[in-house]
C-alpha cells in the first residue's frame, strides 16, 4: 500500500481494523454467554456497535501512528469484555472456550475478507471503480485478522493463548501461570522492541495468509 497517501490508508484500513477488534470481543462475550455467563450482556457488550468497545490508545492512538510512521505493519485492541468466570458452568474448561473464540473469530473474518477480495476482482468491467478500493480493503482485512489470531494465541499472559493453556494445566500449575499476568505487557513490549516478537509470528503469520491466497486463486 506504499503508493497510498495517509488518509487513503486511514480509510483502507478503518473497517477492517474495527470489525476486527470488535467482534473478537464480541466473540468471547457471546461464547460466555453461551457457557451461563451473562456479564457482557448485562453490560451492553454484546453488540457490533464499536463504540461500545473503542479503546481510544489500542483502537484510534496505536493504528494511526503505526500508519503515519509508515510501521509496515498495523494492529490494535478493544476494552476487554468482562468475562465473570464464576458464573461459567466449567470455569476452568469454559474459560478456555471463551480465550479461544477471539483468535477463531478473527480467522473467520480472515476469510470473509479473502471472499471480498476475490469477489472484488471479479467485478464486470462497469465497476471496475470498486475493485482497487475493494482489494485493498480486503488484502488489509486479512492482514489484521491474520495478525490478531496469531498475536492472541501467543501464550503469554493476558493474551487469549495463555487462557487456553491454563485450561489444560493442573490448577496448581494454572494459578501459578495466571501470575505472570502481572508482567505480560513488559514481556510484550520486551519482545516487540527486540525483534523476537516478530520473528516468532511471522512464519504463522505468512502461512495463514500464504494459504488463503492459495486457497481462493489470489
Amino acid at each position: 500500500m506504499q503508493e497510498l497517501n495517509v488518509i487513503q490508508q486511514v480509510a483502507v484500513w478503518a473497517l477492517p481494523v474495527l470489525f476486527a477488534i470488535t467482534v473478537h470481543e464480541v466473540a468471547h462475550g457471546w461464547v460466555a454467554r453461551q457457557l451461563g455467563d451473562p456479564t457482557a450482556m448485562m453490560l451492553g457488550r454484546l453488540t457490533l456497535n464499536p463504540l461500545k468497545h473503542i479503546d481510544p490508545i489500542g483502537t484510534v492512538l496505536v493504528p494511526l501512528a503505526l500508519i503515519f510512521m509508515h510501521a509496515g505493519v498495523l494492529f490494535g485492541w478493544a476494552k476487554p469484555v468482562p468475562i465473570t468466570a464464576e458464573n461459567l458452568r466449567h470455569p476452568k474448561r469454559d474459560m478456555a472456550l471463551v480465550a479461544a473464540a477471539g483468535p477463531v473469530s478473527n480467522l473467520v473474518m480472515a476469510i470473509l475478507w479473502a471472499l471480498i477480495m476475490k469477489a472484488a476482482l471479479m467485478l464486470p468491467d462497469g465497476l471496475r471503480g470498486l475493485t482497487l478500493p475493494l482489494s485493498y480493503m480486503g488484502w488489509a482485512g486479512i492482514n489484521i485478522n491474520v495478525l490478531l489470531m496469531v498475536l492472541n494465541l501467543l501464550p503469554v499472559p493476558p493474551l487469549d493463548g495463555s487462557r487456553v493453556v491454563a485450561g489444560f494445566l493442573p490448577d496448581r500449575l494454572a494459578w501459578k501461570y495466571s501470575r505472570i499476568e502481572n508482567y505480560g505487557l513488559i514481556i510484550l513490549l520486551l519482545l516487540m522492541v527486540s525483534g523476537i516478537l516478530g520473528k516468532i509470528m511471522s512464519p504463522p503469520v505468512e502461512f495463514v495468509q500464504n494459504t488463503l491466497f492459495r486457497l481462493l486463486g489470489l
